[in-house]
């Protein structure tokens, strides 16, 4: 008995599945999700809702677990980390609101990293040209944990922009996620502290978190200026 022969598959297919799943078309898929996400964010403004408005039936390790996870999709929606960790400290004080808002943090880095990683890498790797984006490949491809845990403890590289970059170099996904864990822990907790004690600004608490804000922003800041003399020349 003879088995039919498989039919090859049309030429016309094997082009729209070309088109489809090549870089650029993925780049395309990725601009659209990252530009429909800024959209919403614009339209109904989840930070307030996870502020003002979190459903009060829940609470307690529940509530903290939910603040997360709606925390990291708001971080790769494009919404400000330092607002959602100062209603992280309101909402759930200075323990509680810290865990949440470092495992949003790490959450949501995850899902920026993913989507450039799947959708962008292939098509943007080709542009890496010019001394800065070829010094940051460099570092980010060959040193990434040490990289990534500086960039994340001296607030001054936009959380979107560094888990993009990281995305298109060749670092992996563990050191990524591990550095941002730890390098996040002490900016974090800083807004953290300074959300859960905002109803009393006058304390030392709330004042030594704000100076720390201060100090490690402008260190950020001398830093990178330092640090932009020593980039190779193009």
């Amino acid at each position: 008995m003879f088995e039919p022969v498989p039919r090859p598959a049309s030429p016309l297919a094997v082009r729209c599945t070309r088109v489809l799943l090549s870089p650029w078309s993925r780049l395309s898929l990725l601009v659209l999700v990252l530009a429909t996400a800024a959209a919403l964010v614009l339209l109904y403004e989840p930070q307030r809702l996870l502020s003002g408005g979190f459903p009060a039936q829940l609470g307690g390790a529940a509530a903290v677990m939910l603040f997360g996870v709606a925390y990291g999709a708001c971080t790769a929606a494009f919404v400000p980390r330092p607002l959602l960790n100062l209603a992280a400290g309101a909402l759930f004080g200075s323990q509680a609101g810290l865990v949440s808002a470092i495992a949003g943090t790490v959450i949501g880095a995850g899902i920026s990293f993913t989507l450039g990683r799947l959708l962008g890498q292939d098509a943007l790797r080709p542009l890496v040209k010019g001394r800065w984006l070829k010094a940051a490949d460099t570092q980010l491809s060959t040193h990434g944990f040490r990289s990534m845990l500086a960039i994340r403890l001296f607030p001054g590289v936009p959380f979107a922009a560094a888990n993009y970059c990281a995305a298109v170099s060749r670092m992996g996904y563990v050191p990524f996620l591990l550095a941002t864990g730890l390098g996040s822990i002490p900016n974090t907790a800083a807004y953290v502290v300074a959300g859960s004690r905002a109803g009393s600004p006058t304390s030392p608490v709330f004042l030594i978190a704000m100076g720390f804000i201060v100090v490690t922003g402008l260190g950020a800041a001398a830093v990178a200026w330092r640090k932009r003399h020593r980039l190779p020349s193009s």
